[in-house]
């Protein structure tokens, strides 16, 4: 027997395989290349997961200080056991580094920090520019080019609210250019007097673009200048024996004064501003944001974000406020009922994201402290609703459990439904519900990729599980996801159950309950069936808590399907064969249905015909003619 160095190469050239670092171990070997600058630390699980997001002004001894466990709550103690590796970013500021961490959180949703939940868009009112007659129009999501904005507000509603009010007083128009162009007559908005309708010439480009200005004027904060103005229009054509003119003028002041009178709080001495207050109660936190813009009031939001127990009030809002800010620009003033922790450096990183100043105040006193004692009233009635909710529903999942003898009350319930017309158009969903109600950012829609035969439901369940469940991690194979479902609730009768069992055997699945609910022969409500592996099918009582319980997940699965599969169907009519034509923008499209009528026309013209089209040269006739008869 010979040793590894007497002549045994192959022995000697292999290499020992270190065993990875965990907890203290490899926070100690990442502190040996992080540096003392500001930055932001990332704090990675055993698959490369995100567990934590921090900053710091020196990342070394930030990150140092999570060596010293009899120092932390349990909370990060668990934290640090569960570290394997971390990863740093410097930035040039401490204030960039909260900026940056906040961008972090937002992304990567790490379990371990304060987290607001909040994948909503916001809505603004958009101006267009670069046109006779720009049209006035609430428009979400990126900006566009050679337009101008005002907000945000808090939801569509809002904003519609504004729209609508706008165009009775201003009589600007908010349909699209297409429409614009192609309209031979007035639309019902000119008459019940909401438009000018320049769609026809009513209104002269010139007189159009003063009624612009005005509502350029009223949107920017003045009002008092505007409403002025026409008021000493309307004297000068009731002056002039211009009646009709001037009672036109009357109608637009009417609908201006209700505007200023619209909305629930707008107070005078306040241009913009958000107003947040902050509530807690239980262990749970809420956190109320009213939107004043121009002294008046946008629209209010209550956020519900996810910490722990044990995490001050200080520290949400702190959290709140970057993250909230992350993809909106914020105001020149935040009123608050409380401080943020690190109050100085969050009014610098926010100042950095507006490249303003920003100011952080809690007004002590008249009407500032008025709008912020408002806004905290609504912050704690939203969560003394939310409790109450919970409580509720806590104990219909009690029932839940109770009923499908399940082992503990379900944290996560996924119903699933589908959708479609003798196989066109065909979606199945799956809607969530838990503790906290129905958790609509999880809700998901299953575009049916596959042939499905009319009528196919099973065909289509099938598709749907399998997209669902089929997927898993390779490296752990037998570990449960964390977002499976406690209970997988099908809208179906014996059919589907059995469809659905048998795929999620076929995967592996068979740790998740399966129950089909199905309306009894006349679809009366309250009469279904339930139909769950080991029992004959059963009915609860009609007047079980648990059976309305059942029915709301049932009918909102149901409810998510069918708006799904009509928003499908409305996208698909507006599409036609003539959009895959190369070389046919909106304009050659148009030209070509105005002239043939339709697609079919078009199909059935000759090339000269089709040269016969404005912007139609032979070149592009030959594409269309041929992408119809193809050889």
């Amino acid at each position: 027997m010979r040793s590894a160095n007497e002549g045994g190469e192959g022995v000697a050239g292999l290499a020992v395989q270190e065993a990875p670092k965990e907890g203290t171990e490899a926070i100690r070997e990442a502190l040996r290349t992080i540096p003392f600058s500001p930055g932001v630390y990332r704090m990675l699980g055993a698959k490369g997961e995100v567990l934590y997001v921090g900053k710091a002004l020196s990342l070394k001894k930030r990150v140092s200080s999570y060596l010293r466990l009899n120092q932390l709550p349990e909370r990060l103690r668990r934290m640090v056991s569960l570290t394997r590796s971390m990863e740093i970013v410097t930035t040039r500021t401490e204030a960039e580094a909260l900026l940056l961490e906040a961008n972090y959180i937002k992304k990567m949703k790490p379990r371990f920090n304060i987290l607001l939940r909040d994948d909503k868009s916001y809505p603004w009112i958009m101006l267009t520019e670069g046109h006779a007659f720009p049209q006035i129009t609430k428009q979400r999501g990126r900006p566009v080019k050679d337009a101008t904005y005002w907000g945000p507000f808090a939801s569509a509603w809002a904003v519609n609210q504004t729209l609508n009010l706008i165009q009775r007083s201003f009589l600007l128009r908010s349909c699209s250019d297409s429409v614009l162009s192609t309209r031979t007559r007035p639309c019902l908005l000119f008459q019940i007097r909401r438009c000018s309708a320049p769609c026809v010439d009513r209104v002269s480009s010139g007189e159009y673009a003063a009624l612009v200005d005005e509502t350029k004027q009223f949107l920017s904060g003045k009002s008092t200048d505007v409403q002025k103005a026409l008021v000493e229009e309307m004297e000068k054509a009731s002056e002039a024996l211009e009646f009709e003119r001037a009672a036109s003028i009357r109608d637009r002041i009417r609908g201006f004064s209700s505007m200023q009178e619209s909305g629930i709080i707008n107070p005078a001495s306040i241009g913009d501003a958000d107003i947040i207050a902050l509530w807690q109660q239980a262990g749970k936190t809420c956190l109320q944001v009213f939107f004043i813009r121009n002294s008046r009031n946008n629209g209010n939001r209550a956020f519900f974000p996810e910490h722990a127990d044990d995490d001050q009030a200080a520290d949400i809002l702190s959290a709140f406020l970057l993250q909230f800010y992350d993809d909106k620009p914020p105001p020149p003033q935040i009123l608050l009922n409380c401080d943020p922790a690190e109050l100085d450096l969050v009014s610098e990183a926010l100042g950095l994201k507006r490249g303003r100043k920003v100011e952080l105040l809690q007004p002590q006193r008249g009407e500032r402290r008025d709008v912020v004692r408002h806004a905290e009233t609504n912050a704690r009635e939203a969560l003394e609703r939310r409790l109450a909710e919970s409580a509720g529903i806590g104990k219909l999942l009690d029932g839940v459990a109770s009923v499908f003898a399940l082992d503990a009350p379900p944290a996560r319930i996924e119903t699933y439904d589908n959708s479609h017309i003798m196989g066109q158009h065909a979606y199945g969903v799956m809607v969530v519900a838990g503790p906290e109600g129905f958790t609509k950012r999880a809700y998901r829609k299953f575009g049916i990729k596959g042939p499905v035969t009319p009528g196919d439901d099973f065909g289509m369940m099938r598709e749907v599980m399998e997209r669902r469940f089929g997927k898993r991690d390779p490296e752990a194979p037998d570990e449960r996801p964390q977002d499976w479902p406690d209970l997988l609730l099908i809208d179906g009768g014996l059919g589907q159950f059995n469809a659905v069992r048998a795929v999620l055997e076929e995967l592996g699945v068979r740790d998740i309950p399966i129950v089909a609910i199905a309306k009894g022969p006349d679809r009366d409500a309250g009469r279904e069936w339930f139909f769950q592996e080991g029992r004959s099918p059963f009915q609860l009582p009609h007047n079980d808590p648990v059976l309305y319980y059942l029915q709301r997940l049932r009918d909102e699965a149901h409810r998510f399907a069918i708006t799904t599969h009509r928003a499908g169907r409305s996208k698909a009519i507006k599409t036609s064969e003539l959009d895959s034509v190369p070389g046919i923008g909106a304009v050659r499209k148009r030209a070509l249905l105005n002239r043939f009528g339709s697609v079919r026309g078009v199909r059935g013209a000759s090339e000269e015909e089709l040269i016969s089209v404005a912007g139609i040269n032979s070149e592009i006739a030959r594409t269309i003619y041929a992408f119809f008869h193809p050889q």
